[in-house]
């Protein structure tokens, strides 16, 4: 049975349309729909509950020792206020998981992993602990808010005085409206954004003031639906699609979270030698007529060479894009490809990646692709 956040009867209320995910009932849109709410975050601001990501914490002096084993990013000169994208493999390199750290002390780190893999992430992490370490599931003690978009630090500012000012930096003793929560400079939509842990108890007072302060300046809540469009629009990765178990790190396009040059970490030695897959992330461009989704073959003079791992309609680019893991020799940009869609092969190119960033947000639509 799936779960509630402490948001669930607010979304319920306001026209939310809720679906499961990840374990959870979440709001995939409101009335105003996907595209709105997608377009909302691009050009002004748009409000997020994703209090279904799991909390862990790391405690012990031992604790940075146990993080350099089991992940694949170096954590060694973190500051306290730092958080660090990366990944956690199997002994076959395999990705287990994607996952953000946080260092609040050099003792005491918090992962945020992703809904699905929860259980799964907790029992890898604890069987594999070693010395003067503690792990603890906070999962269930946080809701996870998330503003997003060119409004969201002007928004916050209305009703904060604590806003980290890089991008991954956080501030553990944060407020906002008058809540104690972390506030974190971080997110999943590929613009600037924030998101703020704070108590379940305080989710509905801290989410109904930012929608209120924000309001005149366009913050709209947003559901499952433009989170997707969006980091898929930003080109990031989702676990169960552009990677999982079977995927390694390069072929993900993710070699940037691993550091194959410090000490023996889960899943180093099967990676060894692997930093130049046979296949890899790209980018697709659709030219002919049709939607690629997942799992559509991707063609390259008549003779398949992977399948799409994500795929829709942009809405700010106005383009139908999608990612694939394809054989590195058709991944190059405008190399002609075709995409099998119900049956029917469409034209596409391949394209790089991102899509979309903030540096190319000024570009005409056509020139961002290329």
């Amino acid at each position: 049975m799936e779960k509630k956040t402490p948001l669930y009867a607010w979304h319920e209320s306001h026209g939310g349309k809720m679906v499961p995910f990840g374990g959870y009932l979440l709001p995939v849109r409101y009335e105003t729909g996907i595209i709105a709410e997608h377009n909302a975050v691009r050009e002004k601001a748009g409000l997020f509950d994703v209090s279904h990501m799991g909390e862990f914490v790391i405690h012990g002096k031992d604790a940075p020792e146990n993080l350099r084993s089991i992940f694949t990013n170096d954590f060694a000169n973190m500051k306290n206020g730092r958080a660090r994208y990366t990944l956690m493999c199997n002994d076959s390199g395999g990705i287990i998981d994607d996952l953000v750290v946080y260092k609040m002390e050099e003792d005491r780190w918090l992962l945020v992993v992703n809904a699905a893999n929860r259980e799964k992430d907790a029992g890898w992490i604890r069987q594999r602990l070693r010395g003067d370490a503690s792990f603890a599931d906070i999962s269930d003690t946080l809701a996870q808010i998330s503003l997003q978009g060119p409004a969201a630090r002007t928004i916050l500012a209305s009703v904060s005085s604590t806003i980290p000012e890089k991008y991954y930096t956080f501030i553990e003793q944060g407020r906002a409206a008058g809540v104690d929560c972390i506030v974190s400079r971080t997110g999943y939509t590929g613009e600037e954004g924030f998101e703020l842990y704070c108590k379940n108890e305080d989710a509905v007072f801290l989410w109904e003031k930012l929608l209120e302060t924000g309001k005149s300046a366009g913050l709209i809540p947003c559901g499952l639906g433009s989170r997707d469009t969006l980091r898929l629009e930003a080109a990031m990765p989702l676990y169960g699609h552009e990677m999982d178990e079977t995927t390694t790190p390069f072929e993900a396009g993710l070699a940037f979270a691993v550091k194959m040059d410090k000490p023996g970490f889960t899943g180093k030695d099967a990676l060894t030698g692997k930093e130049k897959p046979r296949r890899i992330r790209t980018g697709i461009r659709i030219t002919g007529k049709g939607i690629a989704r997942e799992n559509c073959a991707v063609f390259a003079n008549g003779k398949i060479v992977g399948k799409t791992t994500s795929g829709t309609f942009c809405p700010y680019l106005r383009e139908a894009l999608a990612m694939a893991l394809v054989e590195t020799g058709a991944a190059a940009p405008g190399t002609a490809l075709e995409v099998e869609v119900r049956g029917r092969k469409i034209e596409a190119l391949a394209c790089a990646l991102p899509f979309y960033t903030l540096a190319r947000k000024q570009l005409p639509l056509k020139k961002i692709i290329f």
